[in-house]
């Protein structure tokens, strides 16, 4: 298939059944967004187009994604951004150091980005090549950086042994020399490459302490230094590239082919092959490969990749279902309403990626401190090599060597680290949890939030009536009332006529005849020779019926925001049936555990009366309410709830409340799994109707800013005490290494443990 040409569904006779048709080449600026006229020309003659991959804009650059590999730290990311935007024939978009990829605009080929970013010490690799790879775990001698660091680790132990043993320095002299180049090459090339773009990085700062060491005579310093950096970047590499790998499995959850039926045909095909329209096959105990509606077949689907809810959903016709999710039980036969790239599950794995590229205030504070930092250091590291030998008249070796120990020990390696690796860890255990967050920014501040304000309908309601009371008169049972305005209502489309069908789903109907619906009142019908009438209280009054024996009851079902519908004849009153809105199963339990989590002001927005409203908000005892809300009136009381509290919480069911979403400091949609509207404008986005999620998010960002404050902290103290220790001449270069890596190393594990379900 030509690039930038687009793949579109057959759905005629003549050919075969959901036939892909391939019209090429579109305009050449298709990557500008021309395409859509071609895609809305195509619809006009009754095909699905969809855009397969854009070509060039109009000034030739194509736009690519690649994997990046190696990056331990945010430095590295930071120092190859510079790097390949200097680059001429590049506009790079940026780079992601917590998912490891970068997006790059360029006219230059790919093998000339990936020799670029080779030279600057990494390995990338075309995203769409490695999503169609399998992703087998390399041996450890697959790779060099790994076997170098092993080979010079096992040198040093024999250099280390023969100097014990009393071997001459013409042996051991190469031994550390040859140790040291090995351990600290792909160090010193990285480093040195940095320094083209004027960028001072820690491997820089590591090859400047291994070539003094050398200098001055201190061989076994130099070659052990040397290996100890090779080994903490060998390990800090291991474990970020352990977090990102947990994110990037998502998307290996769903299966690179499917079972597809074609023209009576059943073919599995790669899902980069299937197209919207196409009916897949999933036997019991397969995973669903394509976001779908069930066309026939009934299952239990395991959606826990989804939306988090560890209790599999029943599955009939009708329904939807997601890619990556698993079919329990019996044949389920599913038409394809999204291609691969737009599932479910493909949007989750984007918007997880790019919320680990947006920064988090103390992540932002870190970044700015470590750029003015580390030319400080450099500075004065040097002037505390050099001043007391010129200005003083000390000895330059002993000053020389305290400024080589002082450059190792501010590195500001465990700094850098300490938050980016605790939010991409945060993030990617929420969204294993079933809760988007899009940014470390919304991570950090709904932890410290104690307002929060709730939209009813949909969000602590389930938004559809239900049936909550059937009260009898005449001599009649609950279900022969049940049954005869079902009867009735079976042939309204109202809300509320489908509650009591609903509830009647089992008991056997009725015929009816002339059916007549009465706008703004009710309906009737003509059952058994009797007109049956269901509404509501006008329309008994206006049939002539006295009321008064029934007001108390009345009175109070509406006290409890109930609606309350009639049903009788001309001459009798059958008996009362009662719909209402009714709470989600888990309200009131969210409710008390964002109590139990400190939350000091928790209030409901709802367009609803102030009657049903305030039955609302009693039963969940919640601290206020305000009813009778437009969209804009929702605004205005969430800022004023935020001049109040300061930062607050919006929680709604996504579109219908986007702007009130849109004015809170953290706007959270629920139930939003398949709507890419939700997916888009929530800052966090709870995938399945689990208000319990809420409390979890809480826990989760203070739990992440306990984490990140351990870190940046413990950075610190220990750079400050080696420092103050190093002017004491009690610290020498290895053991700075040994400080400086292993800090790195401590944060990265620590902010590592966000990744573990909390209790």
């Amino acid at each position: 298939m030509a690039k930038g040409s687009l793949k579109a569904a057959c759905h005629c006779q003549s050919c075969a059944p959901n036939a892909t048709l391939v019209i090429a080449p579109p305009p050449a600026a298709m990557g500008c967004g021309c395409c859509a006229d071609e895609i809305k020309a195509v619809g006009g003659f009754g095909y699905q187009a969809t855009l397969v991959n854009a070509a060039q804009d109009h000034h030739g650059f194509h736009r690519t994604v690649y994997r990046v590999s190696g990056l331990d730290c945010g430095d590295c990311a930071a120092k190859l951004e510079k790097k390949l935007a200097a680059t001429p024939g590049v506009r790079l978009d940026a780079v992601n150091f917590g998912a490891g990829k970068m997006t790059v605009e360029h006219t230059l080929s790919d093998s000339v980005i990936l020799q670029l970013v080779e030279q600057a010490g990494y390995k990338a690799e075309r995203e769409d090549k490695a999503a169609r790879t399998p992703q087998a775990k390399a041996a450890w001698w697959q790779n060099r950086r790994t076997v170098a660091t092993m080979v010079s680790g096992a040198m040093l132990l024999v250099a280390t042994i023969l100097e014990w043993g009393g071997v001459g320095e013409q042996t051991l002299i190469p031994l550390f020399a040859l140790t040291a180049i090995i351990g600290g090459y792909n160090s010193a090339r990285t480093g040195l490459y940095g320094l083209r773009s004027w960028t001072f990085d820690m491997n820089f700062l590591m090859t400047v302490a291994v070539i003094g060491a050398a200098t001055i005579g201190q061989w076994g310093e130099a070659a052990t230094v040397a290996f100890l950096f090779s080994f903490g970047n060998t390990l800090q590499t291991y474990t970020m590239d352990k977090t990102r790998q947990s994110i990037r499995a998502l998307m290996e959850l769903a299966p690179p082919e499917a079972l597809v039926r074609r023209g009576g045909q059943e073919l599995r095909l790669p899902v980069e092959d299937i197209v919207m329209g196409d009916t897949i096959i999933v036997k019991p105990g397969e995973r669903i490969a394509m976001d779908g509606i069930v066309k026939s077949g009934a299952s239990a689907v395991n959606q826990a990749t989804i939306t988090g809810e560890s209790v599999p959903v029943e599955k009939a016709a009708g329904d939807g279902v997601y890619a990556g999710t698993v079919n329990e039980h019996g044949m389920l036969e599913i038409e394809v309403t999204k291609v691969a790239a737009d599932s479910t599950l493909a949007k989750i794995m984007h918007l997880v990626e790019e919320a680990q590229a947006q920064k988090a205030p103390s992540q932002q504070f870190v970044d700015v401190f470590a750029k003015y930092y580390t030319p400080a250091v450099l500075l004065g590291a040097v002037g505390v090599m050099v001043v007391p030998w010129l200005a003083f008249g000390q000895p330059f070796a002993p000053w020389f060597y305290k400024g080589l120990v002082l450059l190792v020990i501010s590195c500001p390696c465990a700094l850098v680290i300490s938050t980016p690796v605790s939010i991409v860890s945060a993030i990617g255990n929420a969204s294993r949890q079933g809760v988007l967050i899009k940014g470390g920014a919304y991570l950090e501040q709904v932890g410290g939030i104690r307002a929060i304000a709730f939209d009813k309908t949909g969000t602590l309601t389930v938004g559809r009536p239900a049936v909550t009371d059937l009260l009898p008169a005449g001599g009649l049972s609950e279900n022969e009332l049940l049954a005869l305005a079902a009867a009735v209502e079976k042939w309204s489309e109202h809300p509320l006529a489908q509650a009591i069908v609903a509830k009647a789903a089992g008991i056997t109907l009725e015929q009816v005849a002339n059916f007549k619906a009465l706008v703004g009142r009710g309906a009737q019908a003509d059952i058994a020779g009797r007109t049956i009438y269901v509404g509501n209280l006008r329309l008994f009054e206006e049939l002539g019926h006295g009321l008064a024996p029934y007001e108390p009851r009345l009175a109070e079902l509406e006290r409890q925001g109930r609606t309350v519908m009639l049903v009788g004849t001309r001459e009798e009153v059958y008996g009362m049936i009662a719909v209402a809105d009714t709470l989600r199963d888990n309200s009131r339990a969210a409710i008390k555990s964002l109590r139990s989590s400190g939350m000091r002001h928790i209030v409901m927005l709802t367009g609803d009366n102030n009657r049903v409203a305030g039955a609302i908000a009693d039963r969940l005892d919640l601290d206020a309410f305000h009813s009778e809300l437009l969209p804009e009136d929702k605004v205005a009381a969430v800022k004023s709830i935020a001049r109040e509290y300061g930062n607050m919480v919006m929680v709604g069911d996504g579109v219908n409340d986007a702007p009130a979403l849109a004015a809170a400091s953290v706007g959270v949609a629920m139930g939003v799994a398949g709507s890419d509207t939700a997916l888009e404008t929530a800052d966090i986005a709870l995938m399945a109707d689990d208000l319990g999620k809420l409390a979890y998010v809480i826990r989760l960002s203070r739990k992440t800013v306990a984490v990140v404050k351990q870190n940046i902290s413990f950075s610190i103290i220990v750079k400050a005490i080696f420092v103050i220790a190093t002017f004491f001449g009690v610290v020498n270069l290895w053991l700075a290494v040994f400080a400086d890596m292993g800090a790195s190393i401590l944060v990265t594990l620590n902010g590592m443990r966000l990744m573990r379900r909390l209790t």
